[in-house]
């Protein structure tokens, strides 16, 4: 078989977890309860945030809060400072797949 499979756990509690960290791409599931954020940081390759479940709420640069529900694909280019996290009742899940690999970007 030449295919790789990659499994994420099903949680309702805090979970962030790499999935995929191979030479081209970086693949990461997280999943917040309500009132749950990342620690603000810098976007540190081209990232697509795939929200699952729930509704993200995001704030770019100094840009104000956004709040994009499950079915959303956010891309956010290289170096731009993020806050996400969960204000809403329902936990959020979602997917950051960091593309290409943080490793070849250059800042």
């Amino acid at each position: 078989m030449p295919e790789t499979v990659y499994r994420f756990n099903s949680a309702d509690k805090k979970l962030i977890e790499r999935i995929v960290d191979d030479a081209n791409v970086n693949i990461n599931h997280m999943v917040l309860p309500q009132g749950a954020a990342m620690p603000e940081h810098f976007s540190n390759s081209n990232v697509y945030l795939i929200v699952v479940r729930g509704e993200m709420t995001l704030r770019l640069g100094e840009e104000a809060e956004q709040a994009y529900p499950a079915g959303s694909i956010v891309n956010v280019p290289f170096n731009v400072k993020m806050n996400i996290g969960n204000t809403r009742e329902d936990v959020l899940e979602f997917f950051v797949v960091k593309a290409p690999h943080p490793k070849d970007m250059q800042r």
